[in-house]
């Protein structure tokens, strides 16, 4: 299993948790998509990448000039459920106060 704290680490960065809601749809994205999407360089986007790698959230693969991304196919249950949490938590809307 994927070191729990090391995954809500890699989470903790906005534009890595951003670019990890894009790949949650379970497809292949392409880093000059999330550069576009995220408002993001070419090299902070494969800094941000390779976190999201070094814990085990995403694979890649080269595609002539560019990498493309996905989440990693081997993801543990545990992790998944890590994930599922944190993605539910942050799409809720913001709640007012009373």
């Amino acid at each position: 299993m994927q070191d729990p704290v090391a995954l809500l680490a890699a989470l903790a960065e906005p534009t890595r948790l951003a670019a990890l809601r894009i790949l949650w749809d379970g497809g292949e994205h392409c880093v000059c998509e999330l550069m576009t999407k995220l408002g993001a360089s070419q090299s902070r986007m494969s800094r941000h990448m390779s976190t999201l790698k070094a814990v085990g959230l995403v694979t890649d693969r080269r595609d002539a000039q560019w990498v493309r991304y996905r989440l990693a196919p081997d993801l543990a249950p545990t992790a998944r459920a890590i994930i599922d949490a944190v993605m539910a938590a942050v799409s809720e809307p913001k709640r007012r106060a009373a």
